[in-house]
């Protein structure tokens, strides 16, 4: 079966390239775990050299795979560089510290010698999706092969030359052949290759409808996964915040890759006391973005990566609209060909309204007014999703115990808008999945913790 990648900005053909049929994706799974077998046995230092070229490699070809991703999927060229940047930053870090992150650790006990090793699991299938092309797959590559396994990469079908040249970027560092292979693969085949004896493990970043299918397929067969999903991040405006900075953050975070994103800041829980003057400031920042052509230096916002994922963020829009929210900004379908939808800001969004509950993946912020801190958090919470949030206070210690102790999601950031960075672990709670990536905790999720005991 051909897969057909379409320029989202023109609607043109890109490239096509033919799905593996079984016998190749069979041969790529043996390859892959014939190499992993040999580089399980290799010393850090030998793996930390090879994983800080890939690095090197990433950014020296950095305008190329930035034009790449904007051709993909969109991104504009300044957005694509910086992910490049971001991703040979994760390649940096686990190159110096993997090797500390899996030392021994030494527990006393009645034993002459007790201790935990931290082993490889073997080959690891990464599902991975198409908003962060290069990011996604690093932050799972670079620990993952640290820790000696092999990777096997699934990427999103639009994005299928991001996928190869990210496989090239492994191979021109100087990694064994097949250790990190791309299957170029439909949806509906990756539960056999889940089930696959010599794939021991699965890591997914994607919608929650797909990391249940994932689940359900590994838990068929008692493999280990990980899985990062969608989020509907909320951020709390609080009556004392810094009303014109907290907007102009919460509107850097939810156009963060056009908003398509999962840790974008989504639903915007502001205290009615200082609601108009946040709407005010936030407008204002919504419309410095500039929509246009991916390939242009000057565009701030791209189009979606779809013409489908744009219809459907339109109908959730006139959807709440219809429900009684009020349209300050955006929330019209551009004329002309590409996926392109504008900045939307919809304001007075409650309960029961398209925008309070769902997702939206794309370029369109929910403000949701309340009357207090304790209405803040409660609605906040009001959500099936828990990956990111944040709080906007000048009371930082009021703000900080919100974020720790109150908020239910994986990240909480205060006076700050919500990103992944390799020192601090990542993931979130409820239908936003389990697991975490980056830091220490990504490092060890795919390696057997084994106790060792010496009489």
């Amino acid at each position: 079966m051909a897969v057909d990648i379409i320029n989202p900005a023109t609607g043109n053909l890109v490239a096509t390239y033919e799905e593996y049929d079984d016998a190749r994706v069979e041969e790529t799974i043996q390859a892959t775990h014939r190499a992993q077998l040999a580089w399980k046995r290799s010393s850090f230092a030998h793996r930390s050299g090879l994983m800080a070229r890939a690095g090197e490699v990433l950014r020296s070809r950095k305008e190329a795979l930035a034009r790449l991703m904007a051709e993909e999927m969109g991104k504009p060229l300044a957005q694509g560089r910086a992910e490049i940047e971001k991703s040979a930053s994760v390649c940096d870090y686990y190159s110096k510290t993997a090797e500390t992150h899996l030392a021994q650790e030494v527990i006393p006990t009645e034993a002459s010698k007790s201790y935990v090793t931290f082993n490889p699991l073997g080959v690891v299938l990464a599902v991975m999706p198409w908003n962060f092309p290069h990011w996604q797959v690093f932050r799972f590559a670079a620990p993952g092969l640290m820790a000696g396994n092999g990777g096997l990469l699934k990427h999103a079908s639009n994005v299928t030359g991001s996928a190869l040249a990210i496989e090239q970027v492994f191979l021109d560092a100087g990694f064994p052949e097949h250790l990190f292979s791309t299957l170029i693969l439909g949806n509906v085949r990756v539960k056999a290759v889940i089930e696959h004896p010599l794939v021991a493990a699965v890591t997914l970043t994607g919608s929650t409808p797909a990391g249940q299918k994932v689940a359900s397929a590994a838990g068929g067969v008692l493999k280990k996964c990980v899985l990062e999903l969608g989020g509907s991040d909320a951020y709390l405006v609080l009556e004392d915040a810094d009303v014109k900075e907290a907007a102009e953050t919460c509107a850097a975070s939810r156009m963060i890759n056009g908003g398509q994103s999962c840790i974008a800041a989504k639903r915007f829980i502001v205290h009615q006391n200082v609601v108009r003057e946040f709407e005010q400031y936030f407008v204002e920042a919504m419309k410095r973005f500039r929509m246009g052509d991916p390939m242009d230096e000057h565009t701030t916002l791209g189009p979606m990566a779809r013409l489908d994922l744009r219809d459907g963020l339109h109908d959730q829009v006139q959807r709440s609209v219809n429900q009684g929210a009020r349209l300050l900004l955006g929330g019209e379908v551009p004329p002309g060909p590409g996926a392109y939808y504008p900045a939307t800001v919809l304001t007075d969004v409650r309960k029961g309204m398209a925008t309070y509950a769902e997702e939206t993946f794309g370029p369109v912020a929910s403000i949701l007014p309340v009357a207090s801190e304790e209405e803040a958090i409660a609605v906040a919470n009001d959500s099936e999703f828990g990956l990111g949030s944040a709080v906007f206070s000048r009371d930082v210690a009021r703000a900080e115990r919100i974020a720790s102790e109150m908020l239910e999601a994986g990240c909480s950031f205060v006076n700050s808008f919500v990103r992944s960075d390799p020192r601090l672990p990542f993931g979130g709670v409820k239908m936003s999945g389990f697991g975490r990536e980056l830091a220490d905790y990504g490092i060890k999720e795919f390696v057997n913790i084994k106790t060792v005991y010496v009489r």
